[in-house]
């Protein structure tokens, strides 16, 4: 859960916010003036501050002076009326993420906090990038025994412990924000800001707009001054996702960054010098741009001082198990309760299956199944079909067809096709042998593990009920992997 801190003196606005914000993932904490915000924050600590510039007492821009003292990671939002935009515009360059004029556009306004709260999550939750997450001291990881991934680690406690540029290469969802993350979180700009743009994701006219800021009326609708990214990330550690898409113009712009530390804003003509890391990925080959000119040669050697490549996880499938693992624990996590556990049937469609989508097909893949799965145990059936049918390795053991709920006999005439079809496809598949084992894992599930209610249940002794958990290796299926 994100917590919010708006401070404002006014109780209409107090009264908005805990309308517009009762949402169960934020948790909303209100102050009067900017006093009770520096008594409040060592308590509440929250990852976001909205506040007004203009109360009693303390002004907006003397509170923002001391909570940059206390810490210089925490995000805080300027509110303003049109009358004080310039007192907004110098907040932002005393440190403040952004700024809001009064009256509010509600869809804005969620929408500023919800990229507000992701980047002080970015900032605040650790990536640890150790070869085995074996403890839960973080939040997130970087998950791998693979050899690829060593030299991966390798790589990040090298640059972590310097300020050079950095290019992360690798197909989209093997985790390269991640990564740049895991460099942020252990460099010693850690306490100063992170910010993450994704070049792909802005139109080309608004992207110069949000890296280097702009002047006002410098196109049409710049009815006021902005700062970017580069201003807001002084100090600290900037990563641009999917560089490759950056146009000619933005790449000059990007290069002079890196060569002289200035910039000057859209429309502006007086040089701004900023103190920026640059972490830079993309998942396009950038030596073929440049050799078809889509990308400046000079600007490519200047982010590629250190390239980082991550493996595509089809090249690590040893690295399965270990993030199916992690993603159960995570999202128990996330739905307070226990961890379900996956058979081994379902391990192996896993690991056999090719993953266009990386990690992330990998997550939603695991998210998903928990979603299906009628069980406490995720069955090959609970997973997406273009996985679970993929035909297992050579001497591996197929998985077993999903088992419907019978109704009558038509249900069990359809059931007996199906189980005919999978025989068919695979000889070594035998038919009586898995529906007796399923019947009694589906037992042992309906009553929670009582061997003498299953054995009840299913008409047999519990001395043959023993046998056949011994036989069919059930106890192992059931465990977590």
């Amino acid at each position: 859960m994100s917590r919010l801190l708006l401070v404002d003196d006014e109780e209409d606005v107090r009264y908005s916010f805990q309308r517009i914000f009762d949402l169960p993932e934020i948790e909303l904490e209100t102050a009067s003036s900017g006093e009770e915000a520096l008594r409040l924050i060592p308590k509440f600590k929250p990852d976001l501050v909205m506040m007004d510039i203009r109360m009693g007492g303390i002004t907006g821009l003397d509170t923002l002076r001391r909570l940059r003292q206390l810490d210089s990671k925490l995000l805080v939002i300027l509110m303003t009326a049109y009358g004080t935009t310039q007192a907004a515009i110098e907040a932002l360059k005393l440190g403040a993420y952004d700024y809001l004029l009064k009256p509010f556009d509600v869809p804005k306004l969620k929408d500023l906090v919800a990229h507000a709260l992701k980047a002080a999550r970015d900032m605040k939750h650790v990536v640890s990038y150790q070869p085995l997450l074996e403890q839960e001291d973080y939040e997130q990881g970087i998950i791998g025994r693979s050899e690829p991934m060593q030299q991966v680690f390798k790589l990040i406690g090298q640059l972590a412990a310097s300020d050079a540029t950095a290019l992360i290469t690798g197909e989209s969802g093997t985790g390269k924000e991640l990564v740049a993350r895991a460099i942020y979180h252990h460099s010693r700009r850690v306490s100063q800001p992170f910010l993450a743009v994704n070049c792909a994701a802005i139109p080309e006219q608004l992207l110069e707009s949000e890296l280097f800021g702009h002047e006002r009326g410098a196109f049409t609708g710049a009815t006021l001054q902005r700062i970017g990214k580069f201003e807001q990330c002084n100090r600290g550690t900037l990563f641009l996702d999917e560089i490759g898409d950056m146009t000619p113009a933005t790449q000059t712009k990007i290069l002079r960054v890196l060569q002289s530390g200035t910039f000057e804003r859209v429309g502006g003509n007086q040089p701004i010098k900023v103190d920026v890391r640059i972490i830079a990925a993309t998942n396009k080959p950038l030596e073929q741009a440049v050799a078809t000119r889509q990308f400046r040669e000079d600007l490519f050697y200047r982010l590629n001082v250190v390239r980082l490549h991550i493996p595509p996880l089809r090249e690590r499938p040893g690295d399965i198990r270990l993030l199916v693992n992690y993603f159960l624990k995570t999202f128990a996590r996330e739905q307070q309760s226990g961890p379900k556990s996956i058979t081994t049937a379902a391990i192996k469609a896993l690991e056999h299956y090719h993953w266009p989508g990386n990690v992330r097909e990998l997550e939603n893949a695991i998210r998903r199944a928990l979603v299906i799965a009628k069980w406490d145990a995720i069955l090959p059936g609970d997973l997406p079909a273009e996985i679970a049918g993929r035909e297992a390795a050579p001497g591996a053991s197929a998985p077993p067809p999903p088992v419907t709920s019978i109704q009558g006999d038509s249900d069990v005439a359809v059931l007996g096709q199906q189980l005919f079809h999978w025989a068919k496809k695979d000889p070594k598949f035998k038919i009586i042998p898995a529906i007796e084992r399923e019947l009694v894992i589906q037992a042992l599930k309906e009553t929670d593990g009582n061997q003498v209610r299953a054995a009840k249940l299913l008409g047999i002794t519990r001395a043959t009920l023993r046998k056949r958990i011994e036989k069919f290796g059930i106890q192992r299926e059931l465990s977590v992997t």
